[in-house]
């Protein structure tokens, strides 16, 4: 019984915490990290279909640590938004699961595939 009680537990975990999961709002788009380019610079492919130089921005550089592979949230810049932005967040790897089965990486994985 209390093998079930745990696990149950667990679950209710897992449920509140991919609940609770940000979501790209107005400009921001989904994102893949391609390539740390150093200088806190990182090259990131976007869902938009345009590959952007990004940075984190100081307010997140001592809390925010990314890598290769990583899904992130990206925000253009108001000016020349075509090729840079901001890497706002990054999702952990249940989250990234969450997203998968909801939908929101289809583009992603249809470029790995």
């Amino acid at each position: 019984m209390s093998k079930k009680k745990e696990q149950q537990e667990q679950e209710q975990k897992q449920q509140q915490e991919i609940s609770r999961i940000k979501l790209p709002r107005g400009d921001q788009t989904l994102g893949i990290l391609d390539q740390r380019l150093g200088a806190s610079r990182m090259r990131v492919r976007c869902l938009d279909g345009k590959t952007r130089i990004c940075r984190i921005p100081g307010r997140l550089k001592r809390r925010l640590w990314v890598r290769e592979n990583d899904i992130v949230i990206v925000e253009p810049w108001e000016y020349s938004g075509e090729g840079k932005g901001d890497i706002l967040y990054k999702y952990t790897p249940t989250q990234v699961v969450f997203l998968k089965n909801k939908g929101y990486l289809k583009k992603i994985e249809m470029e790995e595939f």
